[in-house]
């Protein structure tokens, strides 16, 4: 499912035709055809004569016919200056994963950040995945670089873990706890070494830095004794505006295209949207269909920052604000279907939803898919 955009821009001649479609769109598609066919003018035949003779049939000289296909109608390309891609509703579409890969024929792609930036990723690769000849993609995948290769086109779409964009000692220890987590908020070159030379560069970060409302961080070298404690929407515009000084001083804008992604949004109260008694994202089956939801799964401040510090910037980055759509898509998270320690959860953890459900990531297809249109429609 994907969003369908509002057009801020309509022009009136349009709005005919906008209601034609209106009323044929939900029929089938024969019915369709019938409806939208061109008919030919005829007149009314006369009433029956009695008696009359039979009518004598002209029969035409025989003549070849060539019969021609009815053109394709040209696809309108997404104008992201005319279109709101944060307002609409769902409905089902088509994706063409070809077209995609022509936009990437000779390029580099990468995507950096957390989990939900590999879940991004790995939506990305499996949109365009069917485009590709078995015998002309690779995958190679590290702990830290996973590298999708499409080769009749000589491009990468890749994904390299940095959780915090910049250094902390839980980049690659993620089982060390929130409470271990030691964040290097004024170093990043660590990581960031592996995005140059990028000619797409996709980023995102912001779940690891809600796991607590403080944020231990060192200035010196990680062996240093003491740290000091800043509370997390702190450290984070420390972090990102150390990310954003390499983006400055390393990325041509002229060869290279930078976007940020929004906050993806949890569903970890189901009070916000008024099921009390609930468990959290757990067996919910529909998106929150109130106008202008905002539950308490994404933070305003952290909002706040990125806008801030994205604006400073020298280098053009987009913003992809894609928290508004995923605050109503409360059914399409990935729930008990997760995993833990890189195992899928055994129907013992699945029948415990209290413990196990997890309402920060998403199924696949599903919300990131359409996080890659609005990617794809700006590329």
């Amino acid at each position: 499912m994907v969003r369908v955009l509002s057009l801020e821009i309509m022009e009136k001649k349009k709005d005919k035709q906008t209601n034609e479609q209106k009323r044929t769109t939900s029929l089938p598609a024969g019915a369709r055809m019938m409806l939208t066919r061109p008919v030919e003018n005829a007149t009314p035949a006369p009433p029956p004569v009695e008696n009359a003779p039979p009518p004598v049939k002209e029969v035409a000289p025989p003549t070849l016919v060539k019969e021609v296909a009815p053109p394709t109608p040209a696809k309108a390309a997404f104008d992201p200056s005319r279109c709101s891609v944060t307002e609409g509703y769902w409905a089902y579409n088509r994706f063409d994963p070809a077209a995609v890969l022509e936009k990437l024929r000779g390029k580099r792609m990468m995507f950096v950040g957390d989990s939900l930036q590999m879940g991004q990723w790995l939506s990305f690769v499996c949109l365009v995945n069917s485009a590709v000849p078995y015998t002309a993609r690779t995958m190679e995948r590290t702990s830290t670089l996973s590298v999708f290769t499409a080769t009749d086109y000589n491009a990468t779409i890749e994904f390299y873990w940095a959780p915090y964009l910049v250094e902390s000692n839980s980049d690659r220890n993620i089982r060390l706890g929130a409470d271990g987590r030691v964040l290097h908020v004024d170093a990043v070159e660590l990581h960031a070494k592996h995005w140059k030379a990028a000619d797409i560069l996709v980023f995102d970060s912001y779940v690891w830095w809600m796991t607590g409302s403080r944020i231990k961080t060192v200035w010196g070298a990680f062996g240093d004794d003491g740290y000091e404690e800043l509370d997390a929407w702190v450290a984070f515009r420390l972090g990102l505006k150390t990310w954003a000084n390499w983006v400055d001083a390393n990325v041509d804008p002229n060869a290279t295209r930078v976007f940020f992604m929004s906050i993806s949004t949890t569903h970890m109260r189901s009070e916000d949207w008024g099921r009390e008694g609930g468990i959290r994202c757990y067996n919910e089956t529909w998106p929150i269909t109130r106008k202008g939801y905002w539950g308490s799964g994404a933070d305003r401040r952290m909002m706040e920052v990125v806008s801030d510090v994205l604006g400073r910037m020298r280098v053009p980055v987009a913003l992809l604000n894609v928290t508004q759509l995923t605050e109503h898509r409360v059914d399409a998270h990935v729930s008990v279907y997760t995993e833990t320690g890189g195992q899928l959860l055994t129907p013992e953890q699945q029948a415990d939803p209290n413990t196990y459900t997890d309402c920060i990531h998403w199924c696949l297809p599903g919300v990131p898919d359409t996080w890659n249109q609005i990617l794809y429609a700006h590329l």
